[in-house]
């Protein structure tokens, strides 16, 4: 192995990650809502020795029901089913902060930890667009500084509350009929801006203490966000270039936090497309591509950066986008796609193309050589610290991935051949937070 150990997650979205996988002949789309499908492709990412899966989740229905699957479990729901198909491989399940409440939150991802033995984490979002929020009683979203804002309060509750009660907090004595200290378990108290939470949990404190936190902003209030509280970052960027400059630029923030730099993984997406030759895998992903309904692409494009391209020709350059200063929903990600059409002057058509793979996540089309080459540089020079895996068809490419690309990994010493622990924690090589509330003894 190499000094640093590569770090594989296993996102998995319905059939695949293309917006067209439902359509192919290589799917089945009346898998999505099959737990047992889920529970194989959990157990195919085990076999591979994958760090962890990966849920997404949203509060609102996404794209168009007419032409897209639109349905999707609850993730933490569908993790406990996960739990018990498999032993090692971390589950992660997305919540938003925005929609939620930090009591509710912090009792399922400390009910997922003790089910699974220590195998949770919880990807946070603060969720864009106001669609969401036109579910929850409100018509338009809160402002994204305001989103932030309210998810640094957020986990300020959420770990407070994992922590109110002390490792050591249960007694269980018959006898006496003594069945906690409770001088060890406490109530939070918070009074906050957002917030205003007594406590303590109504559960004890979990196998890791703390289910792992990961976030998925890349915004300047993103990337702040993280510094502060993220474990492990899932990023999506279309060069080598910006994603050297955004790991470099994360990792020198967290450092300025006075925390180690290994102490947050950064994990770029990566939609590998294989094929047994380049051309193979070429043809595979224009497959792909020419099943891409136009009409319902433009209206997701337009829901993911916030300005209305419905009757934009498509074959016509974008037309001039608006700062980022004045878009409220996903920031990165206008950027992202902004940058990606100004820079090799896309018209509507082929940016659509261009992210009908995975949304922004960088496309790799070519053999499994090829793609292990590009994990290979982008991890030994500074890029990333491992890989989201957004398969383009599930579950043949994960299986694709897991048997043709994981042996050169292991072959080239980066990437473990079994497991060495048994939590998430563990396979990130990050350590049990200690309870706030635990007393310091003295070395």
């Amino acid at each position: 192995m190499s000094a640093r150990e590569l770090h594989l997650n296993a996102f998995l979205m319905g059939v695949g990650h293309h917006e067209a996988a439902w359509r192919h002949p290589r799917t089945d789309p009346h898998a999505h809502d099959d737990v047992a499908h889920f529970q194989e492709l959990a157990r195919i990412a085990e076999r591979g020795k994958f760090d962890s899966v990966f849920l997404a989740d949203g509060v609102q229905v996404m794209g168009d029901v007419r032409h897209s699957i639109a349905h999707r479990f609850e993730p933490v729901t569908l993790l406990t089913a996960l739990a018990q198909a498999t032993e090692r491989i971390g589950l992660i399940a997305t919540a938003s902060t925005g929609f939620s409440e930090p009591y509710n939150l912090a009792r399922l991802f400390s009910s997922l930890d003790h089910i699974s033995g220590g195998r949770a984490g919880w990807n946070i979002v603060t969720t864009a667009g106001d669609r969401s929020a036109q579910n929850f009683n409100r018509e338009v979203n809160a402002e994204h500084a305001e989103r932030y804002q309210r998810a640094a309060e957020f986990l300020d509750v959420v770990t407070a509350l994992w922590d109110s009660w002390e490792d050591d907090a249960l007694v269980v004595d018959r006898e006496s009929g003594v069945f906690a200290d409770d001088a060890k378990v406490h109530e939070i108290n918070h009074k906050g801006r957002f917030f205003s939470v007594r406590g303590p949990l109504n559960a004890v404190r979990s196998p890791q203490g703390h289910p792992l936190l990961v976030q998925a902003g890349s915004s300047e209030d993103g990337k702040a966000f993280a510094a502060t509280w993220a474990e492990a970052v899932f990023t999506a960027h279309q060069t080598y270039g910006d994603a050297a400059a955004f790991y470099a630029d994360l990792k020198r923030r967290v450092t300025a936090q006075g925390r180690s730099a290994d102490d947050v993984k950064v994990l770029p997406g990566i939609v590998p497309v294989l094929g047994g030759t380049e051309a193979e895998a070429r043809a595979l992903a224009d497959s792909l591509d020419d099943l891409i309904i136009p009409t319902r692409a433009v209206r997701q494009l337009t829901e993911l950066i916030g300005v209305d391209l419905t009757d934009h020709p498509l074959d016509e350059r974008l037309p001039p986008l608006p700062p980022v200063s004045h878009v409220n929903g996903a920031k990165s990600r206008f950027e992202l796609v902004r940058d990606l059409a100004e820079r090799e002057g896309l018209t509507l058509r082929q940016v659509l193309r261009r992210l009908g793979g995975g949304r922004g996540h960088q496309v790799v089309v070519g053999t499994p050589e090829q793609v292990a080459d590009h994990v290979e540089l982008w991890f030994t020079t500074g890029a990333a610290d491992g890989f989201n895996v957004m398969a383009p068809l599930l579950p043949s490419g994960l299986e694709d991935f897991v048997d043709h690309v994981v042996p050169l990994l292991r072959a080239r010493g980066l990437f473990r051949a079994e497991y060495s622990g048994r939590t998430l924690r563990e396979h990130y090589g990050l350590p049990r937070p200690v309870s706030r509330y635990a007393e310091v003894v003295p070395v």
